[in-house]
Order: C-alpha cells, then structure tokens, then sequence
C-alpha cells in the first residue's frame, strides 16, 4: 500500500503510518474491547501489547476463539526474513507470540524466509544469509519459547516439508493475483513470484502435521498481510481453514520518521549492540520535544511524535507509569533528557540480561528445529 505521506509493503515501510486507513485499505478489523474480554478471559490475562494498541488489528480472531472455546487447539505461525541482525522492533511480536504459546498452551512453527532474502536482496548471498540466520535462530530462542511447542523451519533446510503444500497453493494462484497484491512487474526475478507460496506454506502445514483441519493463528506486524490474503483466498478450495491474523503496528525508529529498520542502523537498536553502543544511539534520538527548556516548560511536548515515549510505552513501562510520564511530557514538567535517561538505563539493563539468554540459545538450536 503507497498512500500519501507513507508507504506500507512486505518489504518496505517509510513515512508516519495511518493505521486507520490501513485498515480500511486493507480491510482488516480493529480489536475492539469485546474481543479483548474474550481474550483476557481465556489467556487469564491481557498482554500489555493488548492493553496499549500495539496488538490492534486482527482477521477471524474471534473465529480463533470460537474453535479454542469449542476443543480446537490452534497453532501458531510467524516467521522472520534473516536480513541482517534482529533489533527491538522484531522482538516485540515474538514476545506477544510467546504471551499467546504460554496462555493458551499451543504449538509454534517459527519460518526463516532465507530463500526471500536472497532472491529480494542484491549484493548478499546465501553464505552471509545463511550467517544471518543463524543469529536470527539465537534471537528466537533466547526470547524463552517453550522447546517441545517451538519448532524453527529454515526455508532452504526444509524446503521437503513445504513444497508439496507451495505447489497445491500456486496452483490455484494467479499471476494477475500475485502481481496486483504485491507489484511485481515484467522484471521481477520469477522465484520472488513464486515466492509467496512458499510463505503461506506454513499456514496448512499443521494440518498436515495433525491430519486434519487445523486453524492457524499469525501474530504479525500488518506489512506482512498481503501474503494472508492471498492465502486465505486459496485455502478453503484446497480444504483448509483460512488463516487467522493478529497485527501489530511497528515500533517507531529513533529518528524523525518510519519503523525501527536494519537499513537505518543508527535508528535501530540491535540485540547484539554492546549496552553503550546502544546507550549512545537513546542519547541521539529524534523527540517530541520543544526546541529549548524554556518553550518546553511552557508548551510541553508532543509524546506522540517522540520515538524516547512509544519506546518506554511498548517495552519497559507499565500504563500506569507510561499514563503518568505522558502527562508530565505534556504539561512541560518533564524533558526529553529525563525520558532518555530512563530509556538508556532501560535498554542497557534489557541487552545484558537478553545477551545471556542468547548466549545460552547456541547449546539449544538443535532442540528447536523442524524434524
């Protein structure tokens, strides 16, 4: 989707997002408070990613909910493209996924798109993808997924499980489909045409597993919903269920505009960021704030353009400290260097503990991945 003022596509997200008029353009639902009740009393509690919006926007949730409330265990799918190195906007959907493997004891299957990246990348081959991966696959584990419900499938490792489901699925795909929804043209590489077939794959492949009709859940930022589209457009034909979703919106990079992204690594924090690396990146943040004290103290300042607030908002804050410091940001009583401070103390203390955790993920790769 391009519309004026940002840009929002599987492989590129640019500008100040409206949500609103993305769902509409995509034709999504937004999660309303009944559906949130619904959730809070199966899961036991609200994820705050719930709580705040950052989880916003959803397809056939509550037909999720239905089938779970009927006996229907449902699986989990969300994946990553090994582009580079993971930063705190990836994370921030794994964490919500776990909320939902943990809440509502069910199975994950965790995609490694290696095979989008070389085909959509220029200048990276498969060795320096492969490499990516790998760190990826660290990343994933150390977010504390359960072993024995996780399983990792690396797209050319596996390519065996997911093919023969690919080729019942670009079977009943368009070329005129695949290039409306996604803007291919005449000089698009073929196997990126192909591609989106492979991504669905795993939408069916608990069906497979389980030999029967299996609904599928997707926790996943709203860019990747033109693959589901397209995939639920197929799935009852080759008798399955369609694909659920669950959106999350993007976290903000810390510069002027856009979402945290691995191309922009000064915007970005990254898992493998020594803590004063990152600490240096907080500090250099693009805010909301006035351009002295003295106007700040009297005007307040914007946190809803401020990267330093949604940061402390999504991750490290509960609401009703997050509610106090908007508050305080608007009324003037606080400034930018505060809410920095607590950010950097915040993301140094995150990064340490994540560290370990990721160290430890190298003597558990084995155990994650798909047979």
């Amino acid at each position: 989707m391009k519309e004026e003022g940002f840009t929002v596509t599987p492989w590129k997200v640019e500008g100040e997002v409206d949500y609103t008029r993305l769902v509409n353009e995509f034709g999504t639902q937004l999660i309303d408070e009944e559906l949130l009740a619904r959730i809070k009393r199966f899961a036991g509690r609200l994820h705050p990613l719930l709580k705040l919006g950052y989880f916003f926007s959803h397809r056939d949730l509550d037909w999720i909910l239905d089938m779970y409330e009927k006996g229907e265990r449902f699986y989990l799918y969300t994946g990553r493209g090994p582009s580079g190195n993971v930063h705190l906007g990836h994370i921030l959907p794994w964490v919500f996924t776990k909320y939902l493997q943990d809440s509502f004891n069910v199975n994950l299957i965790f995609q490694i798109t290696d095979d989008e990246k070389f085909l959509y990348t220029d200048g990276r081959n498969m060795d320096e993808i492969s490499r990516y991966a790998y760190e990826n696959i660290l990343d994933i584990i150390a977010v504390g997924f359960k072993p024995e419900k996780s399983k990792i499938i690396v797209d050319t490792k596996h390519i065996n499980h997911l093919y023969p489901i690919a080729i019942e699925i670009a079977k009943k795909l368009t070329f005129s489909t695949v290039r409306a929804t996604f803007g291919f043209t005449s000089s698009t590489n073929i196997g990126m045409i192909l591609f989106p077939a492979i991504q669905a794959a795993p939408c069916f492949l608990p069906s497979k597993i389980e030999g029967k009709p299996t609904p599928c859940l997707i926790p996943a930022a709203i860019d990747q919903d033109p693959y589901w589209r397209i995939t639920r457009d197929v799935a009852e034909k080759l008798g399955y269920y369609k694909p659920a979703q669950i959106h999350s919106k993007f976290l903000p990079g810390l510069g002027m505009q856009g979402k945290m992204s691995s191309s922009q690594p000064e915007t970005a924090i990254f898992t493998t960021d020594e803590p004063e690396v990152a600490e240096k990146k907080v500090m250099n943040a693009f805010t909301g704030g006035q351009p002295t004290i003295a106007l700040q103290r009297r005007l307040g300042a914007d946190a809803y353009r401020c990267p330093v607030f949604w940061y402390l908002r999504y991750m490290f804050e509960d609401e009703k400290s997050s509610d106090e410091r908007y508050v305080k940001c608007r009324s003037g009583s606080l400034l930018c260097y505060e809410c920095k401070y607590a950010l950097a103390d915040a993301v140094k203390r995150y990064l340490k503990e994540f560290q370990i955790k990721r160290e430890h993920a190298r003597d558990m790769v084995d155990r994650f991945m798909f047979d």
